[in-house]
């Protein structure tokens, strides 16, 4: 399975990425060996993530959410929160 995700870093600001692991993806970025935009706003935490069969999916869905804005991004996580209520 592959996965686009959204954390949310320390300083409150949203980082964007795929992976095939996510649990090992996010334990990475918190050990500062995740992507540079997060290194220095640890911890972060997931906050979003959407599953693909292929990793060409999910990376066109991270370039989609990418492009999103904040609100549109935060819209995302919200929806996600009330389904696990």
């Amino acid at each position: 399975m592959n996965y686009t995700y959204l954390v949310e870093c320390a300083d409150g600001t949203l980082y964007c990425g795929w992976t095939n692991n996510i649990e090992k993806r996010i334990a990475d970025h918190n050990a500062g060996k995740g992507a540079k935009y997060t290194k220095p706003r640890l911890p972060v935490k997931l906050v979003y993530f959407e599953e693909f069969e292929t990793k060409e999916e999910a990376m066109s869905r991270e370039w989609h959410i990418k492009k999103l804005s904040r609100k549109k991004k935060m819209e995302l996580v919200n929806s996600m929160e009330k389904e696990s209520l």
